[in-house]
Protein backbone atom coordinates (compact mmCIF):
# COMPACT_ATOMS: atom_id res chain seq x y z
CA UNK A 1 0.00 0.00 0.00
CA UNK A 2 1.21 3.67 -0.50
CA UNK A 3 2.19 5.68 2.42
CA UNK A 4 0.10 8.61 1.21
CA UNK A 5 -3.40 8.07 2.90
CA UNK A 6 -5.20 10.95 2.15
CA UNK A 7 -6.25 13.72 4.87
CA UNK A 8 -5.74 13.31 8.45
CA UNK A 9 -8.29 13.11 11.11
CA UNK A 10 -9.58 15.80 13.63
CA UNK A 11 -6.31 17.18 15.87
CA UNK A 12 -5.06 14.94 17.57
CA UNK A 13 -4.12 17.64 20.53
CA UNK A 14 -6.45 17.41 23.60
CA UNK A 15 -8.56 20.45 23.48
CA UNK A 16 -7.47 23.26 25.71
CA UNK A 17 -9.80 26.44 23.83
CA UNK A 18 -13.28 26.85 25.01
CA UNK A 19 -15.94 26.92 27.72
CA UNK A 20 -14.65 24.88 30.71
CA UNK A 21 -17.90 22.96 30.16
CA UNK A 22 -18.00 19.68 28.43
CA UNK A 23 -20.01 20.08 25.59
CA UNK A 24 -23.31 18.42 25.74
CA UNK A 25 -24.72 16.31 22.91
CA UNK A 26 -28.90 15.88 22.25
CA UNK A 27 -29.57 12.25 22.01
CA UNK A 28 -31.64 11.60 19.23
CA UNK A 29 -32.32 8.09 18.08
CA UNK A 30 -32.34 6.34 20.62
CA UNK A 31 -34.17 9.31 22.18
CA UNK A 32 -32.49 9.58 25.75
CA UNK A 33 -31.24 12.65 28.14
CA UNK A 34 -28.54 14.57 26.72
CA UNK A 35 -24.92 13.81 27.56
CA UNK A 36 -21.37 14.53 26.99
CA UNK A 37 -18.99 12.70 25.38
CA UNK A 38 -17.17 11.00 27.78
CA UNK A 39 -20.72 9.62 29.42
CA UNK A 40 -22.13 8.30 25.56
CA UNK A 41 -18.49 6.50 24.62
CA UNK A 42 -18.33 4.83 28.09
CA UNK A 43 -22.01 3.00 27.38
CA UNK A 44 -21.17 2.07 24.00
CA UNK A 45 -19.37 -0.59 26.33
CA UNK A 46 -17.09 -1.83 22.90
CA UNK A 47 -15.08 -4.51 24.86
CA UNK A 48 -18.90 -6.07 25.66
CA UNK A 49 -19.69 -5.87 21.88
CA UNK A 50 -16.07 -7.25 20.72
CA UNK A 51 -17.16 -10.66 23.11
CA UNK A 52 -20.30 -10.69 21.83
CA UNK A 53 -19.26 -11.45 18.15
CA UNK A 54 -18.80 -15.29 16.80
CA UNK A 55 -15.91 -17.04 17.87
CA UNK A 56 -14.28 -16.75 14.26
CA UNK A 57 -14.67 -12.64 14.73
CA UNK A 58 -12.94 -12.65 17.90
CA UNK A 59 -9.82 -13.36 17.16
CA UNK A 60 -9.31 -9.99 15.38
CA UNK A 61 -9.80 -6.88 17.41
CA UNK A 62 -13.41 -5.30 17.27
CA UNK A 63 -12.53 -2.37 14.99
CA UNK A 64 -14.30 1.13 14.76
CA UNK A 65 -13.85 3.53 12.00
CA UNK A 66 -13.78 7.18 13.39
CA UNK A 67 -14.11 9.97 10.65
CA UNK A 68 -15.64 13.59 9.23
CA UNK A 69 -17.56 14.91 6.50
CA UNK A 70 -19.25 18.18 5.68
CA UNK A 71 -22.43 17.80 3.73
CA UNK A 72 -21.71 17.63 0.45
CA UNK A 73 -19.55 14.81 1.40
CA UNK A 74 -15.77 16.36 1.71
CA UNK A 75 -13.18 15.03 4.04
CA UNK A 76 -10.96 17.64 4.24
CA UNK A 77 -10.72 21.46 4.20
CA UNK A 78 -6.99 22.82 2.81
CA UNK A 79 -6.18 19.33 3.16
CA UNK A 80 -7.05 18.59 7.06
CA UNK A 81 -10.62 17.65 8.86
CA UNK A 82 -9.91 20.13 11.97
CA UNK A 83 -12.35 22.61 9.75
CA UNK A 84 -14.73 20.38 9.26
CA UNK A 85 -15.81 19.85 13.29
CA UNK A 86 -16.91 21.52 15.85
CA UNK A 87 -15.51 21.47 20.27
CA UNK A 88 -18.42 18.55 20.30
CA UNK A 89 -16.60 16.60 17.49
CA UNK A 90 -13.12 17.17 18.69
CA UNK A 91 -14.39 16.18 22.31
CA UNK A 92 -15.90 13.17 21.36
CA UNK A 93 -12.90 12.41 19.26
CA UNK A 94 -10.76 12.19 22.73
CA UNK A 95 -13.51 10.18 24.70
CA UNK A 96 -13.26 7.26 21.77
CA UNK A 97 -9.54 7.36 22.23
CA UNK A 98 -9.63 7.32 26.15
CA UNK A 99 -11.96 3.77 25.40
CA UNK A 100 -10.32 1.16 23.09
CA UNK A 101 -7.20 -0.91 23.39
CA UNK A 102 -5.35 1.11 20.40
CA UNK A 103 -5.61 3.31 17.99
CA UNK A 104 -4.35 3.36 14.54
CA UNK A 105 -4.19 5.61 11.46
CA UNK A 106 -2.12 5.18 8.06
CA UNK A 107 1.58 6.95 7.83
CA UNK A 108 0.23 9.66 5.65
CA UNK A 109 -2.03 11.14 8.14
CA UNK A 110 0.87 10.68 10.71
CA UNK A 111 2.97 12.46 9.21
CA UNK A 112 0.78 15.47 8.08
CA UNK A 113 -0.71 15.37 11.51
CA UNK A 114 2.72 15.33 13.75
CA UNK A 115 1.07 12.72 15.88
CA UNK A 116 2.34 12.56 19.69
CA UNK A 117 1.24 10.92 22.62
CA UNK A 118 -2.05 9.05 21.92
CA UNK A 119 -3.49 10.25 25.27
CA UNK A 120 -1.66 13.34 26.70
CA UNK A 121 -3.49 14.36 29.94
CA UNK A 122 -2.87 12.62 32.71
CA UNK A 123 -6.25 12.69 34.37
CA UNK A 124 -7.38 10.61 31.68
CA UNK A 125 -4.56 8.23 31.55
CA UNK A 126 -5.23 7.50 35.67
CA UNK A 127 -8.77 7.59 34.61
CA UNK A 128 -8.21 4.36 32.24
CA UNK A 129 -5.67 2.29 34.72
CA UNK A 130 -8.96 3.12 36.89
CA UNK A 131 -11.00 1.19 34.60
CA UNK A 132 -8.41 -1.68 34.23
CA UNK A 133 -6.73 -0.57 30.73
CA UNK A 134 -3.91 0.39 29.97
CA UNK A 135 -2.21 4.15 30.92
CA UNK A 136 -2.66 5.10 27.16
CA UNK A 137 -3.65 2.96 23.43
CA UNK A 138 -1.08 1.24 21.61
CA UNK A 139 -0.44 3.67 18.98
CA UNK A 140 -0.23 1.54 15.31
CA UNK A 141 0.89 3.42 12.31
CA UNK A 142 0.01 1.86 8.85
CA UNK A 143 3.24 2.22 6.46
CA UNK A 144 4.04 0.33 3.44
CA UNK A 145 7.49 1.72 2.88
CA UNK A 146 8.23 2.58 6.37
CA UNK A 147 8.79 6.04 5.61
CA UNK A 148 8.07 7.74 8.46
CA UNK A 149 10.49 11.00 9.89
CA UNK A 150 12.51 10.02 12.60
CA UNK A 151 11.31 13.82 13.86
CA UNK A 152 7.79 12.78 14.76
CA UNK A 153 6.94 13.39 17.81
CA UNK A 154 5.17 10.11 18.15
CA UNK A 155 8.23 8.44 17.70
CA UNK A 156 10.49 10.53 19.86
CA UNK A 157 7.98 10.01 23.07
CA UNK A 158 9.92 7.60 25.51
CA UNK A 159 6.61 6.06 27.02
CA UNK A 160 4.87 6.03 23.83
CA UNK A 161 4.68 2.05 22.40
CA UNK A 162 4.23 1.87 18.97
CA UNK A 163 3.59 -1.02 16.20
CA UNK A 164 4.55 -0.47 12.55
CA UNK A 165 2.32 -2.89 10.31
CA UNK A 166 3.45 -3.22 7.27
CA UNK A 167 4.47 -5.83 4.49
CA UNK A 168 7.81 -4.27 4.45
CA UNK A 169 10.76 -6.26 5.94
CA UNK A 170 13.02 -2.61 6.40
CA UNK A 171 13.49 -1.82 10.05
CA UNK A 172 13.62 2.26 11.45
CA UNK A 173 16.60 3.61 13.25
CA UNK A 174 15.88 3.09 16.82
CA UNK A 175 14.28 5.87 18.21
CA UNK A 176 13.39 6.87 21.84
CA UNK A 177 9.75 5.16 21.85
CA UNK A 178 9.79 1.61 22.04
CA UNK A 179 8.86 0.32 18.45
CA UNK A 180 7.61 -3.00 17.34
CA UNK A 181 6.78 -4.72 13.91
CA UNK A 182 3.46 -6.43 12.67
CA UNK A 183 4.94 -7.55 9.33
CA UNK A 184 2.03 -9.31 7.41
CA UNK A 185 2.49 -9.65 3.70
CA UNK A 186 0.78 -11.24 0.16
CA UNK A 187 2.19 -10.76 -2.19
CA UNK A 188 4.39 -8.25 -1.58
CA UNK A 189 1.55 -6.50 -0.55
CA UNK A 190 0.04 -5.48 3.39
CA UNK A 191 -1.98 -8.39 4.50
CA UNK A 192 -4.81 -6.60 6.84
CA UNK A 193 -6.41 -9.41 7.81
CA UNK A 194 -3.55 -10.96 9.33
CA UNK A 195 -2.05 -7.80 10.30
CA UNK A 196 -5.45 -7.30 12.83
CA UNK A 197 -5.33 -11.00 13.84
CA UNK A 198 -1.59 -10.72 15.07
CA UNK A 199 -2.22 -7.53 16.81
CA UNK A 200 -5.16 -9.40 18.74
CA UNK A 201 -2.86 -12.47 19.50
CA UNK A 202 0.32 -10.52 20.11
CA UNK A 203 -0.68 -7.79 21.49
CA UNK A 204 -4.09 -8.13 22.93
CA UNK A 205 -5.87 -5.75 21.37
CA UNK A 206 -9.26 -6.22 21.69
CA UNK A 207 -10.90 -3.00 21.08
CA UNK A 208 -9.20 -0.68 17.66
CA UNK A 209 -9.90 2.86 16.69
CA UNK A 210 -9.22 3.66 13.38
CA UNK A 211 -8.81 7.24 12.40
CA UNK A 212 -8.30 6.91 8.72
CA UNK A 213 -7.22 7.85 6.18
CA UNK A 214 -9.94 7.28 3.42
CA UNK A 215 -7.00 4.43 0.82
CA UNK A 216 -7.09 3.01 4.62
CA UNK A 217 -10.22 2.91 5.41
CA UNK A 218 -11.06 1.17 2.06
CA UNK A 219 -8.41 -1.35 2.55
CA UNK A 220 -10.03 -2.25 6.21
CA UNK A 221 -13.52 -2.49 4.59
CA UNK A 222 -12.37 -4.46 1.54
CA UNK A 223 -10.89 -7.02 4.16
CA UNK A 224 -14.44 -7.18 6.26
CA UNK A 225 -12.81 -6.37 9.51
CA UNK A 226 -14.01 -3.13 9.73
CA UNK A 227 -17.29 -3.53 13.04
CA UNK A 228 -18.44 0.19 13.15
CA UNK A 229 -18.45 3.32 11.63
CA UNK A 230 -18.66 6.93 13.32
CA UNK A 231 -19.11 9.64 10.91
CA UNK A 232 -19.24 13.64 12.09
CA UNK A 233 -21.63 15.02 9.81
CA UNK A 234 -20.74 18.70 9.52
CA UNK A 235 -23.55 21.31 9.01
CA UNK A 236 -21.30 22.77 5.95
CA UNK A 237 -20.32 22.90 2.29
CA UNK A 238 -17.05 23.23 1.08
CA UNK A 239 -17.63 22.51 -2.62
CA UNK A 240 -13.84 22.24 -4.78
CA UNK A 241 -12.04 18.92 -5.89
CA UNK A 242 -8.83 17.28 -5.77
CA UNK A 243 -6.33 16.70 -8.27
CA UNK A 244 -8.05 13.69 -9.77
CA UNK A 245 -11.13 16.20 -10.30
CA UNK A 246 -13.02 14.46 -6.97
CA UNK A 247 -13.52 15.70 -4.09
CA UNK A 248 -11.95 13.50 -1.12
CA UNK A 249 -14.42 11.66 0.84
CA UNK A 250 -14.23 9.05 3.70
CA UNK A 251 -13.19 5.97 1.69
CA UNK A 252 -10.84 6.10 -1.22
CA UNK A 253 -9.50 4.16 -4.49
CA UNK A 254 -11.41 2.33 -6.81
CA UNK A 255 -14.92 1.40 -6.05
CA UNK A 256 -16.56 -1.24 -4.58
CA UNK A 257 -18.12 -4.38 -6.50
CA UNK A 258 -21.45 -3.85 -4.36
CA UNK A 259 -21.69 -1.12 -1.64
CA UNK A 260 -21.12 -1.98 2.04
CA UNK A 261 -24.40 -2.03 4.15
CA UNK A 262 -24.42 -0.05 7.02
CA UNK A 263 -27.38 -0.56 9.85
CA UNK A 264 -27.41 3.07 12.16
CA UNK A 265 -27.20 2.39 15.83
CA UNK A 266 -27.58 5.94 17.40
CA UNK A 267 -27.77 9.79 16.45
CA UNK A 268 -26.14 12.67 18.40
CA UNK A 269 -26.28 16.50 17.46
CA UNK A 270 -25.01 19.52 18.71
CA UNK A 271 -24.92 23.11 17.17
CA UNK A 272 -26.47 21.24 14.33
CA UNK A 273 -23.34 18.80 13.73
CA UNK A 274 -24.85 15.27 13.40
CA UNK A 275 -22.81 12.45 14.68
CA UNK A 276 -24.01 9.38 12.97
CA UNK A 277 -22.69 5.72 14.93
CA UNK A 278 -23.27 2.84 12.16
CA UNK A 279 -23.03 -1.08 12.27
CA UNK A 280 -21.43 -2.28 9.26
CA UNK A 281 -23.80 -5.37 8.25
CA UNK A 282 -21.46 -6.84 5.79
CA UNK A 283 -17.96 -6.74 4.67
CA UNK A 284 -17.28 -5.06 1.15
CA UNK A 285 -16.40 -7.70 -1.61
CA UNK A 286 -13.85 -7.36 -4.16
CA UNK A 287 -13.25 -3.92 -5.74
CA UNK A 288 -14.80 -3.80 -9.41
Amino acid sequence: MSDADGSPPRPPQDPAAGPDEPAEFARLLPPQSPAEASAIVEQLDFSTRSQARPANERERPYLVLNMASTVDGRASIDGRSGAIGNRADRELFHALRDNVDAVMAGAGTMRVERYGRIIRMESRRRARVERGMSAEPLACIVSGRLALPLDMPLLREPQAHVVLVTPSAASLPETPAHVEYVRAAHEGELDIALAMRELHTRFGVQTLLCEGGPHLNAQLLLAGVVDELFLSFAPKLAGGEDGTGEALRIVAGAAFATPVELELLATLENESHLFLRYGVRSPAPERA
